[in-house]
């Protein structure tokens, strides 16, 4: 049974799609999409369940046992972020539905679900391989059908951008494939249960070196600092459902990766001067760069980098209280910046421009939208009682307690990050929700509009105003992931224990160990 459970988040997805691949009629193809995701999610919380009270759970496919065949295996981090990614993946799918992304040209349903449902089999197989190598081939799946998405109805905008993301998340599978091959050629193995102990056994500058490869090669799918200039933008430019999966599941897949593979293959004692030194500089320069910006979509997606340097705050002090903070910190991100993606395209949607100087000419957007942007907002700045707020407070308490100068750096640029996000947060709703429209002071026509910027010009959808009978499609799975966002605050006690306990797991992998490779606790 526990085997069935694993083999579901990867093989019912892939399935899925090659249903949908058999030209289904719109209705059904929705249908099976949205019940393979039900499924997944289901399925998820289970193996989350069993993984919190029994420990980490293994299935071998194909029945070889490590390192021959390859180990798929849920612990608690993997398992809470698969539940937690399954759920926004959902809501992000009715979205998609409502507003029409998927059938916007007669075959491109025929692209969306498919596509849409293979993204999420890369993203499972991430999240459950024990296997260095299928955590590459994850990451290929994610390529293949977010190149897709990207793209899909795409003008000659759209496209340049999404030739700039595939080229880089393509140089970046080369480092990685020739990472994959070094290891093994030092090593002898790809099983990650195995290389922990075998890379411990390498000469200290060639372990050095391989670790500081890992980390360039997952910065650049993680749009880490200085590795982002890719993200900004590529993300602003596609569907509006497709900028939130992206955002809210795609960086944090590389987060994950980068907490499984530094804590069970290069496992430290201390602070990572360098890794504190990146996340920095990611705070810093990505909040910045939000500032700076009038594109609605570009400044949130800014945003997106400069918090993947609280994910890393954690990591970089490697101890117990950091990854706690991280793990927190994780689940909080998932959520709030797929609801934040979301509540922007209605906005967008509402006013017909993504310029923020454009949205404080025109009549505000609603109170419902107020709502559903400024509650998740709010949450980003870290703001109490928010999900932020606890996440933050538990990386900030751990940087105190470590009291060494690279925790200390890390706490203050934290704390100013967070103050610039709540400013970045504020233009926006001063801008959607609280200007009122332009007047002559005769009462004469206002001027012309201007043109639409590249990105609105990308998106069609994005300037139509009311909306098709799909709105209350798209405003339930806004209200839906603001609502998920609420229930990671009320629940912020379990969760802080559960992330306690994955922490926990991670500087002490011997069970993971031990269930892969069939051996004793020692």
């Amino acid at each position: 049974m526990t085997g069935l459970l694993l083999a579901v988040p990867v093989l019912l997805p892939a399935l899925g799609a090659g249903v949908v691949l058999l030209r289904l009629p719109r209705p059904a193809a929705r249908g099976v999409s949205t019940l393979v995701l039900a499924a997944v999610a289901a399925d998820a919380a289970a193996l989350l369940v069993l993984a919190d009270t029994r420990g980490p759970q293994a299935l071998h496919v194909g029945g070889w046992p490590a390192p021959l065949g390859v180990p798929l295996v849920a612990d608690r981090l993997s398992a809470l972020l698969l539940t937690v990614s399954a759920l926004v993946a959902l809501a992000v799918l009715v979205f998609a539905i409502g507003q029409g992304t998927a059938e916007e040209r007669r075959r491109s349903a025929e692209v969306f679900h498919p596509a849409y449902l293979l993204l999420v089999t890369g993203v499972s197989l991430a999240f459950l391989t024990g296997d260095l190598f299928n955590l590459f081939v994850a990451f290929e799946v994610m390529l293949a059908a977010s190149y897709v998405l990207i793209t899909l109805n795409a003008g000659e905008s759209r496209t340049r951008s999404g030739m700039t993301y595939t080229v880089v998340s393509m140089t970046s599978s080369l480092l990685f494939l020739t990472l994959v091959a070094l290891v093994y050629a030092a090593t002898g193995t790809v099983n990650l249960a195995q290389l922990g102990p075998r890379l411990a056994e390498l000469p200290d500058g060639m372990r050095g070196a391989l670790a500081l490869l890992l980390l360039a090669v997952l910065g650049i799918k993680t749009a880490i600092v200085p590795l982002h200039f890719w993200l900004p933008d590529s993300y602003p430019t596609a569907p509006a459902p497709i900028t939130a999966v992206f955002a809210a599941l795609l960086t944090k897949v590389g987060v994950y990766a980068l907490l499984r593979t530094q804590t069970l293959l290069f496992p430290r004692t201390g602070v990572w001067t360098l890794l504190a030194c990146v996340a920095i500089a990611a705070m810093v320069v990505g909040i910045l760069g939000a500032v700076a910006q009038d594109d609605l979509n570009r400044l949130l997606s800014f945003t997106l980098v400069s918090h993947i340097g609280y994910m890393l705050f954690g990591l970089a002090l490697f101890d117990t209280r950091g990854l706690t903070g991280t793990v927190l910190y994780v689940v909080h991100h998932i959520v709030v910046q797929a609801a934040l993606f979301l509540a922007a395209a209605l906005v967008v949607r509402r006013t017909g421009t993504a310029a923020l100087h454009r949205m404080a000419e025109r009549p505000p957007a609603g109170a419902l939208l107020v709502v559903l942007f400024s509650l998740p907002a709010l949450s980003l700045a870290g703001v109490p009682p928010f999900s932020g707020f606890v996440a933050k407070l538990a990386l900030l308490r751990a940087g105190v307690a470590e009291a060494g100068p690279a925790a200390y750096a890390l706490t203050a640029a934290a704390l100013l990050t967070s103050l610039l996000t709540l400013y970045a947060m504020t233009r926006v709703v001063t801008s959607a929700f609280m200007a009122q429209p332009a007047r002559s002071a005769r009462g004469e026509a206002s001027a012309p509009p201007e043109p639409p910027s590249p990105a609105e010009a990308a998106q069609p959808s994005a300037r139509v105003r009311g909306g098709p009978p799909g709105s209350r499609l798209m405003i339930g799975a806004a209200v839906a992931m603001t609502a998920t966002g609420l229930a990671v605050a009320a629940c912020a006690g379990p969760l802080a224990r559960l992330g306690d306990r994955a922490a926990h797991d991670l500087l002490d992998p011997r069970q993971y160990r031990s269930v892969v490779l069939h051996e004793e606790d020692r």
